[in-house]
């Protein structure tokens, strides 16, 4: 089934998951299910879309693994330096306002009292949400600015508008985050120019968010999981 879908759409199995990755995203306050139920729930769908659609596409092969979990730790101190650097830093308008949104240091009840939502969510940052942001952003956008026929372009060529292009769609992905956004875009852009290798995007990227999983739990820093 994935081959004749992949054959008569080929941008599906790289955009699909992303996209019922962000409906889940903008659905979230509105779903009438208990948090023990809905977050876990979205993780199980999330990956039955990938595994249905995508694998596919997925390769987790790595070429430079040491490189590429040097880059992912390099990506996460990025993330928090400014915060703990300057604890102000976020509060200005360039980073709060209505376009990016506002910082959320609140968590539900439900994150702080049960295991089943706690690992939920770590689950999805380190293990769903790399391959299907990779898949997108590396795997098929970098391509496709390139060349509608994006499968005709070899992974990891380099090209300065769809570079930026898409090193900026994902800073604005990320909010209030934008800035450290666009370091993690161009850092992952280009390890993907460097290796070639959709794996090594994936890898660096679960590590990042494997180490900020392990920051905002230890430090109790929610708002980065808003």
């Amino acid at each position: 089934m994935t081959t004749s879908l992949e054959t008569r759409w080929p941008s599906l199995p790289y955009v699909l998951p992303f996209v019922v990755f962000i409906v889940f995203l903008g659905l979230q306050q509105y779903s009438p299910l208990p948090v023990t139920i809905d977050y876990p729930l979205r993780v199980i769908i999330l990956a039955i879309v990938l595994w249905a659609f995508s694998r596919d596409v997925i390769d987790l092969r790595c070429v430079q693994p040491i490189g590429t979990i040097l880059l992912g730790i390099a990506v996460f101190a990025i993330w928090v330096a400014p915060d703990i650097l300057f604890p102000a830093y976020r509060q200005s308008s360039l980073f709060q306002n209505s376009i990016f949104g506002q910082i959320n240091k609140k968590v539900p009840d439900a994150v702080l009292t049960s295991q089943v939502v706690l690992w939920s969510r770590i689950v999805r940052a380190t293990l769903i949400v790399p391959i299907l942001e990779e898949l997108f952003w590396r795997g098929w956008l970098m391509r496709w600015i390139i060349s509608p026929r994006f499968r005709d372009v070899k992974l990891g060529t380099y090209a300065p508008t769809a570079f930026w292009v898409t090193a900026a769609l994902f800073a604005s992905e990320h909010g209030s985050y934008w800035d450290v956004g666009l370091i993690a875009g161009v850092a992952y852009n280009w390890w993907m120019v460097r290796t070639k290798s959709l794996g090594d995007c994936i890898l660096a990227h679960a590590v990042t968010n494997g180490c900020l999983c392990w920051y905002v739990v230890a430090t109790k820093h929610w708002e980065y999981w808003n």
